[in-house]
């Protein structure tokens, strides 16, 4: 055997090692990469279920707030068209003469020009506190100035209660 046949055959020793070597990283590299692709698939999925999960439980949260919210709705409405009832009613009452609104006087202001005891006489009659009845125009004037303070109460509990559930 000549040096160049030991050379070649030294070379194509060292390639068949070389080659067994590199199939042998080979398949302990698939195993490694394969574990690895494995638990990286595990942990994907570990978070894409916390994160349906976490999805689930605000849609839950958000329809809650809307079927609360929309029950407050149903319950101011009521109260609005219920207050508006009741002021139709006073107006239409007022407007009819069924009802007179009326003030008290006070009967211990000398400037009224009208001197009435606060105590019964010695005849025994009994004077009832002073009134004295509204216009009707200005009686119609007061219900509508109470009727828009009655809505703006209504309105500013149904904001109240808007803000509290989207608080939670």
């Amino acid at each position: 055997m000549t040096t160049a046949q030991k050379l070649v055959l030294v070379l194509l020793a060292m390639a068949v090692s070389f080659g067994a070597a590199w199939q042998m990283q080979d398949w302990r590299y698939d195993g490694k990469l394969a574990r690895q692709a494995e638990q990286f698939q595990t942990h994907l999925d570990t978070i894409g279920n916390a994160a349906i999960a976490k999805a689930r439980a605000e849609q839950d949260k958000r329809l809650a707030i809307e079927q609360q919210l929309a029950t407050s709705d149903q319950q101011h409405t009521k109260e609005l068209s219920d207050a508006q009832r009741n002021q139709d009613s006073l107006r239409d009452r007022l407007a009819t003469a069924d009802l007179r609104l009326s003030v008290l006087l006070d009967v211990t202001d000398s400037a009224g020009g009208c001197d009435v005891p606060a105590t019964p006489g010695g005849a025994g009659v009994v004077h009832a506190a002073r009134r004295a009845q509204l216009d009707p125009a200005h009686a119609q004037r007061i219900i509508a100035i109470t009727n828009e303070a009655d809505d703006a109460v209504i309105a500013l509990r149904a904001c109240q209660a808007y803000v509290r559930a989207i608080a939670q």
